[in-house]
């Protein structure tokens, strides 16, 4: 499965702040899991923006909704009208489904409530398109909802190298060159000029470079100790 952590929250009104109708789009597997973007965080996120938005004199319309999956279209297939209706999707997916859903929407910009943290094993072998490298940090409301530290065969954080051909990546003609996605994505959105923002360095300490990352939910953790010993305890008697 995998993990992921809900962005810090001015982070996200700084996103979201100038649309005029939001959709917090949660999904119910990996994120609902680890209490990051399920459906009941979807609308606690959803009603915390309402009452920012509020404060600061905004007219905003913030629904919320969820499906079971982000990463399958036969989940958000039946929700994809509902979601055209909107300005802006943000989503509470990880990595991999934000992408994945921008791929498919149209020209409506589909911006990550979350930061994708790691990944859980998969028991059956299968075929795997990675479009998430979980790095700790999510830009893809800068680049389109494309990756270019996953999709980019060198990671390129600064546009194409001198290797792209064609749309296609010097290591392999079957592989899209992914600056190339990401400025025909951005030029479809209207959003080109965000390419010409200066960034400040990044931060890869967030990534694997510390080695294995944990996430430790105090709260979660206290509460089954709880219930266990009230099990053990039960049994004793």
């Amino acid at each position: 499965m995998i993990v992921a952590q809900q962005k810090p929250f001015e982070e996200i009104w700084e996103m979201i702040k100038d649309f005029k109708k939001v959709l917090v789009f949660g999904c119910n597997t990996c994120v609902a899991i680890c209490h990051a973007g399920g459906s009941k965080e979807a609308e606690i996120l959803a009603s915390m923006l309402k009452i920012k938005a509020s404060q600061e004199g905004k007219e905003i319309q913030i629904d919320h909704a969820a499906i079971e999956r982000h990463c399958e279209p036969e989940f958000f297939e039946p929700m994809m009208e509902k979601a055209r209706s909107y300005d802006l999707i943000l989503s509470t997916a990880c990595g991999v489904g934000v992408n994945f859903l921008s791929e498919r929407i149209g020209n409506i910009p589909v911006y990550p409530a979350l930061n994708t943290s790691f990944y859980g094993a998969v028991p059956e072998p299968g075929f795997f398109v990675e479009l998430c490298a979980g790095c700790g940090s999510c830009i893809l409301h800068l680049t389109g909802g494309i990756c270019p530290v996953a999709r980019c065969s060198k990671s390129l954080m600064n546009g194409p190298c001198g290797g792209t051909s064609n749309g296609k990546c010097e290591v392999s003609d079957q592989i899209d060159c992914a600056w190339y996605l990401i400025i025909e994505r951005m030029k479809k959105l209207g959003t080109l000029e965000k390419l010409f923002e200066i960034q400040p360095p990044r931060d890869w300490s967030t990534s694997r470079d510390g080695g294995p990352r944990r996430i430790s939910l105090e709260h979660i953790r206290a509460y089954e100790e709880k219930e266990e010993k009230s099990e053990n305890k039960t049994e004793a008697c």
